[in-house]
């Protein structure tokens, strides 16, 4: 874990409610690996006092990218920021995609959900250096919630788009449009982050058909790195199952490890 209070904002980008920021911290960028997250201070008073966590979307050099959604009070303070102003993070944080250990597999599908495409990105990245071209499923409830689609497209990826609305791609949830597009495809490892109803639909389907999958699960964060037991999740072990801390223990977990809410009741 690496503290940087001056990490410089070079670029940044927004859609609507969506944010792309480029950070220039090479301390961090030299370190991290997908499915990992920062720990960003939002503002420099005591309110709000917590920091906030976010995936690393991207590293290309001395550089790093988060992407984000404005939804409360902390990512309404981070939109605020201007290119030229410094931010203070720690990272890189938890335990990220096993990538390594499929990077020479191909039909590797990779599933966002919203904000949830932002660790997928980085992932898509490093399996593409390794000569693996993923399968990409992203959706939002209208077309103004997939504003990275382009993004993928410039890099060559075969991308599936959906929303909810049908104002873009395939009409519905991209749990549907990955389930649709199964006749046609034969994945040997899936990863996806989004919201938890979406990742559970994912997991049933995994573990059916017995496609190995991990998860990032995202969790409101205290400390972010396994001091304040502020986001737990309850994990299958040898002994039935425990509660563990997202941020230490993951974000990432496999399909068969996961007790998804409706099996904790």
């Amino acid at each position: 874990m690496l503290k940087d209070p001056h990490a410089l904002i070079t670029h940044k980008e927004h859609w609507k409610d969506y944010y792309l920021f480029t950070l220039e911290s090479p301390i961090i960028a030299s370190q991290a690996e997908p499915g990992q997250f920062i720990m960003v201070r939002v503002s420099s008073l005591s309110c709000p006092l917590l920091r906030r966590p976010f995936s690393i979307h991207s590293v290309e050099g001395k550089n790093i990218e988060i992407f984000f959604q404005k939804s409360g009070i902390g990512t309404s303070l981070l939109s605020n920021k201007i290119t030229g102003d410094f931010m203070d993070i720690i990272g890189p944080l938890g335990k990220g995609f096993s990538w390594s250990q499929h990077s020479k597999t191909q039909d590797i599908v990779l599933i966002g959900g919203g904000r949830g495409i932002a660790p997928l990105y980085f992932l898509s990245q490093k399996l593409h250096s390794a000569g693996t071209t993923p399968i990409i499923f992203y959706g939002g409830k209208t077309k103004d919630d997939i504003p990275l689609k382009e993004k993928f497209e410039q890099k060559g990826f075969t991308i599936y788009c959906s929303t909810d609305d049908g104002s873009f791609g395939f009409r519905g949830l991209i749990t549907d449009c990955f389930k649709d597009q199964l006749k046609n495809l034969t994945p040997k490892q899936i990863f996806a982050c989004g919201p938890e109803p979406m990742m559970k639909a994912i997991s049933q389907v995994a573990v059916k058909r017995g496609i190995p999958a991990e998860f990032s699960l995202e969790s409101v964060m205290g400390c972010g790195f396994g001091a304040c037991w502020g986001c737990v999740k309850k994990i299958k072990t040898k002994a039935g199952s425990e509660w563990v801390k997202i941020c230490e223990e993951g974000p990432v977990f496999s399909s068969f490890e996961i007790v998804w809410e409706e099996q904790e009741k």
